[in-house]
Parts: structure tokens; sequence; C-alpha cells
């Protein structure tokens, strides 16, 4: 069907309820609006659905949600795992709690029951929950970081992490095999109810999870011993951190929390944040505010679904807080993790350290010092959960951290994927111990560097909307592909990595051998130096994403090395 007689089978089939049909009569005369809601299915790709909220094809809506959940009710039948269920959680974001309920019933009516929270909660809570409840899959609806008209939902699978290959590929073929949205199952919700198949869980799990982060705990008695003294602002963007944030410090003695009032009841709108994300120093001006006021020692942040934390810290000798990249909060809490587990003894065996490839060259350093396996894997958490699943299948190691440099990390394996209540929780550990010791987090920052070298990252992204602007990012990919630089300005390309094609060849010698990890549209360029470059079309937002990081010997020069990659990526492109 063209989209125009998708706009027309929407507006008159006696499936779709009238409030939509209303939504889409009100932009009958804008052809432009009505091509871009329905000239294409809104994708259901390896992270599951994201989307601008409304109606049509290319849109969040009950029908695309429901009509999703069938296909992967078709996967989890053909799969065996009927009778084991599926646990969803859902954030604060509009329509939320509908869409966790579409996707509920669809899965009751295909006859699989459903755990449900019965509020919003974050999206580790739900890696953590249906391993918990022995479910087979698990769904959170959730869009993330992104601005308030988006929504999504991503699926999960048994191990708790988000689904990887070749799953993921199987699911999206049965998904994209539900055309008609006549064929998708539903329900009353009294019915599921009556069936048993719609269960609401809450507090038991909430207890469970709060005991294994606990457990990540080392030095308990430094907290109590600093805990009249540090404070800590905090703020969980209007979204699912607080309570369970708020509990965790609670319980662990932290008695110097200040949340920002402001942000810190659900809401939708997030309307004192123009993007609900740690990576965004506007994010942060209501926090500096209290920080200020307060003299907080740190200042955390946690996104709407609280997977990532975002943080600065004070400059005693500036007075300023200084802003922390994931990079940096992932290095602080892994080289304290590393450090102290090996002074107590309590390191387990073979223990490794889990990055991805866009993450800092500084976690393969402190790796090494501590004698801990490194291992890279792709983009997106679920590689590293997929990592922890890998150990246990064949006995090898033991999953001490992972993180990647879009403000995410996990330590232990309560969870598959990154989770910001036990990330603030361990950097509010590591805070205690630098204010036991005399010093602040951004002067063990300094100690890290000035042991490790000067590792400093940044991102190049270009966004470029649309079916034109889809084929502009295809077209830059292949000429980096077909067509590899040599260098970027003075730093040389070692090797390059094509990782769709499964290449790694070595500029130097010609040697070519496999990259070792999944097929995947990404090309990395490994610089001289300790240098390196990414190129990475986003799988979630109309934008292609350049990583790059060098080595400096102070924070001046690292500064401009990184500054002068930047421009010969640019020159280049």
């Amino acid at each position: 069907m063209s989209y125009k007689q998708q706009y027309d089978f929407w507006l008159n089939d006696s499936y779709f309820d009238e409030a939509t049909k209303e939504e889409l009569r009100a932009i009958g005369s804008d052809e432009k609006e009505i091509e871009d809601r329905f000239y294409k299915e809104l994708e259901f790709g390896t992270g599951g659905l994201r989307g601008v909220i409304g109606a049509g094809t290319n849109r969040m809506n009950i029908y695309t949600v429901r009509k999703a959940t069938q296909g992967l009710a078709n996967y989890i039948i053909k799969q065996g795992g009927k009778d084991r269920g599926v646990a969803i959680a859902y954030d604060s974001r509009r329509m939320s709690p509908e869409f966790a309920d579409e996707a509920a019933l669809c899965l009751a009516a295909n006859g699989i029951k459903a755990y449900v929270f019965d509020a919003l909660r974050p999206t580790p809570e739900l890696s953590f929950a249906l391993r918990k409840l022995g479910c087979i899959s698990g769904i959170v609806v959730t869009a993330s970081h992104n601005p308030p008209e988006y929504n999504g939902y991503k699926a999960y699978w048994e191990d708790g992490a988000q689904v990887t290959a070749p799953k993921d590929k199987e699911i999206i073929e049965e998904v994209k095999a539900v055309t008609d949205y006549h064929d998708v199952k539903t329900m009353s919700k009294k019915d599921a109810m009556d069936a048993g198949l719609y269960v609401v869980i809450g507090k038991e799990i909430d207890d469970a999870y709060m005991e294994e982060l606990k457990k990540q705990i080392i030095h308990p008695e430094i907290i109590k011993e600093v805990a009249d003294d540090i404070k800590i602002v905090y703020s969980p963007f209007n979204g699912t951190g607080n309570v369970p944030v708020r509990r965790i410090l609670s319980e662990l003695g932290f008695k110097n929390v200040y949340v920002v009032p402001e942000q810190e009841m659900p809401d939708p709108n997030f309307t004192t944040l123009e993007y609900p994300n740690p990576e965004d120093p506007k994010a942060f001006t209501l926090a500096l505010k209290l920080a200020k006021e307060k003299n907080a020692d740190i200042i955390l942040a946690t996104d709407p679904d609280a997977d990532r934390l975002g943080i600065y810290a004070l400059d005693t000798k500036s007075g300023e807080y200084i802003p922390f990249t994931g990079n940096m909060s992932g290095m602080l809490i892994a080289e304290y993790i590393l450090r102290e587990r090996t002074a107590t003894g309590t390191m387990p065996a073979n223990p490794a350290l889990v990055s991805t490839i866009v993450t800092t060259n500084m976690a393969a350093a402190i790796a090494a010092d501590y004698n801990v396996k490194f291992i890279e894997v792709l983009t997106g958490f679920k590689y590293i959960g997929e990592q922890i699943k890998f150990f246990e299948q064949r006995g090898s190691n033991n999953y001490v951290f992972g993180l990647e440099e879009s403000y995410g990390c996990l330590a232990g394996t309560h969870a598959r994927d990154k989770d910001a209540v036990v990330a603030v929780m361990c950097l509010c550990e590591m805070a205690a111990w630098c204010k036991k010791n005399g010093i602040t987090v951004w002067d063990q920052m300094l100690k890290l560097y000035e042991k490790y070298g000067y590792y400093k990252e940044t991102q190049y992204a270009i966004t470029l909307k649309g079916i034109d602007g889809a084929a502009q990012i295809a077209e830059m990919m292949n000429k980096l592909r077909s067509n590899p630089p040599k260098n970027f300005g003075d730093l040389s390309v070692k090797e390059f990595r094509d990782y769709d094609n499964d290449i790694a060849k070595n500029l130097e010698t010609g040697e070519e051998k496999s990259t070792g990890l999944p097929k995947s549209n990404v090309l990395y360029f490994d610089l001289s130096n300790d240098s390196w470059c990414c190129a990475r079309p986003s799988g979630t937002e109309p934008k292609i994403k350049f990583y790059m990081g060098v080595k400096g010997t102070s924070l001046a020069d690292a500064e401009e090395k990184v500054a002068k990659l930047t421009e010969s990526l640019k020159a280049y492109l």
C-alpha cells in the first residue's frame, strides 16, 4: 500500500479507535505530515522500537506496539517459551503505562503470562526482574534520553540482556511477518487478570534488587565514617531513578542527599529540561545551582529510565564544578573497584573488565595494571551483557565491571544492562573514599591521568533526516569503506577495521585478519600515538556518529590533540 492508501485504511477501518481517526482527520490537508506518518512502518530494529508518539504506521501508538508484541509473542511460542512469561516495565513518559498494558494484553491473548510492574521502574530493574522470575523475555517501555515527544520499546531475552544475534534478527523477521493488524491478538485486562495471565509485580522485586546492589559495596565502614560530611546533589530528570536511588543511598547511610525539587517527580514533558540527557551540560543547570547553595561534593543525574549516569564534581582549587564524561566516571568506578577488590582480597578468580570499541583506551590500561582480562565488544551495552552469559556458559571468567562511553556502566551481574542505580551507589562509595583521604573526586581523576596518561575522547555527529538523509549517511560510509584514509592529519592509520565485512587490515604490512566481533556497520581506524577514530550510523536517530580518542601528556595537550583530530576528520569528509 502507498502512504496515501495506508492513511485511508487507518481512517476508515473499524479496527482503529475514534480518537486515532480524529487525530488523522486533523492532518487531512497536510500532505507532508501524512507522508511522514505513513511512508513506512516504524522499524522494529535490534534495539526494539523508538519513535514520535502519534497515529500512523511510522509512529509510536497502541497499534504499532501491539503489532510488535504479536511478532515477539509468535517468536516466544516458536521457541517453546510460552509458559515462562514476560516481565514488563515502563518509565515516566507519555503513554508509557498504556503501551506497557497493550504489550501485556497482547501477550496474554497469546497465552503468555505478563508480569507488569505496579508503577514506573528503571530499565536495569527490568533486566533483574526477568531473570529473578525466570521469564523467557522482557519489555521495557522507554525512549531513554530522547526528547518528550518520543517513546520506545526495548526487548530483552532470558539472560537479561537486550536481544543479540541471531535472535534479534529472528524476532525482527517475526515482527515484519505480522502485516495485517486484524491478526494481532488482544484481550481485556479483567479477562487477562482472571485467567492469571496479567500479574502485577512490585515491592518483592524492589527489595531483592536492593539486596543485590548492596553486594557491590566494598567499604561500608568508610561510608558510615564520612556520612555526616559528604554532600550529594541528585536529579532523576523527572524519571524512574528518584525512588531507587534515594532508597539505596539512604540504606547505605548517606545522610546529605539533596534532590533537585523541579526534577524530582515524574514529568512526561520534562518541563525544566530541553533534553533529558546526562550528556547535555544544560540539563545540569538547576542541579549546579542547588550544589552551589549546599556546597555539595558531587552532583549526580540519571536519565529518565535510570540506566545512564552523569556527574559533576567540585574542584576545591577553583571552586567550580567539573563535568565528567561517561568515560571519566566509568574509569573512576572501574579503577576503584579493581584497586579495592585487589587490596581486600575480594577479587574473583579470572576477573574480566568489558568495554566497547568506542570507549576510552584508558580502560585497557587500567585492566592491565590490575592483571584483569580486558575484552572489547561492539557498541551497545547488550554486547557487554552477552559477555556475562558467555563467561557463565564457558566457565571462563568472572565479570567484575563493564562500561560504555555513553554514560552507562554495570558493576556486578544482577542485571545485564547498564545500571545507573548501581553506578550512583559505586560512585558515592568512591567519593566517600576520596573524602576520607582528604581529596576530591576531581583530584582522584587527575591522579588517574597522571598514572595512566591523559586520555581524551570526543564525538562528532552529523544529523541527516528523512529518506535523503539516510542515503547521504550510506554514501559517507561507502566512501570511508571503499577508500579508507591513510592518515588523519599527522596521525597515520595503523589498522583499518570494517566490522560489516569482518576485515581488520594492517596498513603497514597489508596483512588481513578477522575482527573477531559480530557483523555490524561500523568502521574503525586505529591511529598512531594511541589515537583512534570510529564511524557508525546511529541505530535510533537519523545521524552518523564519529567517535575519537587521543592520549596526551597533560589536559591541555590532550585537548589540543583531540581538537586537531576532529578538524582532520571534518577536512576528510
